[in-house]
């Protein structure tokens, strides 16, 4: 990256929500009598247990021309990059670890697409962590419209139904921690609704890390 644009990229600081990585200083941040949760997470807390957004990057006018370039344009070569910004972002994570897996893209969208940008970033950190990588864990099970301008609750009608475990997982995840790897946490929904499939599916638990994150509050 060019001097200019990295000085205009935000990383998300500490003291971040132990639960859902939302920045509690920034406002309306609602910290949680703990003092590292956040009301919204202390209120009505999410299916997955972590995410992590201690390195990450908030998604503003600088960080998403990078992130759409690389899940729409083919700019692959981003992908050393943006694993290396993943690795600090969940370092935290990646020794508890069991299994890394991308959240799902609809064959659909990927024909699209070509590749699948979660998925490529995921199985370069489960390489690199030597964890087991699980790149079919998930299918979605239908094409859901984009969430891109549905509100908190059209995101969670949009994504009813639309994930499933596959079956040939259920025994190496059964008690077992899965890390998954995302490019974007805006509310939150797409995992949570991950998440809970996987939990029913027999893991343990479901952690979360993805490049940025939308720098407000999960809706309660």
């Amino acid at each position: 990256m060019c001097p200019e644009c990295w000085r205009e990229l935000a990383f998300v600081a500490a003291p971040v929500c132990r639960v859902c990585g939302f920045g509690l200083q920034a406002e309306g941040a609602g910290e949680g009598p703990d003092g590292d949760t956040c009301g919204a997470c202390m209120v009505s807390p999410p299916r997955f247990d972590r995410a992590c957004a201690r390195a990450m990057l908030a998604y503003d006018d600088a960080s998403r021309p990078i992130i759409i370039a690389y899940k729409r344009a083919s700019r692959l070569e981003a992908t050393p990059l943006l694993t290396r910004w993943l690795l600090a972002a969940g370092r935290d994570f990646l020794a508890d670890a069991d299994v890394i897996a991308p959240t799902p893209l609809h064959w659909r969208r990927l024909l699209g697409r070509r590749y699948h940008q979660s998925a490529e970033l995921a199985r370069r950190i489960a390489g690199s962590e030597d964890i087991p990588y699980a790149p079919d864990l998930l299918h979605r099970t239908r094409a859901t419209r984009s969430q891109a301008g549905l509100s908190p609750a059209g995101r969670k009608r949009n994504l009813t139904g639309a994930f499933k475990l596959n079956e040939r997982w259920r025994d190496r995840i059964t008690g077992k921690r899965v890390l998954l790897i995302d490019d974007v946490f805006t509310t939150g929904a797409t995992v949570e609704r991950c998440s809970a499939v996987l939990k029913r599916g027999g893991a343990r638990a479901v952690d979360v890390v993805a490049i940025a994150r939308v720098e407000r509050p999960r809706p309660v």
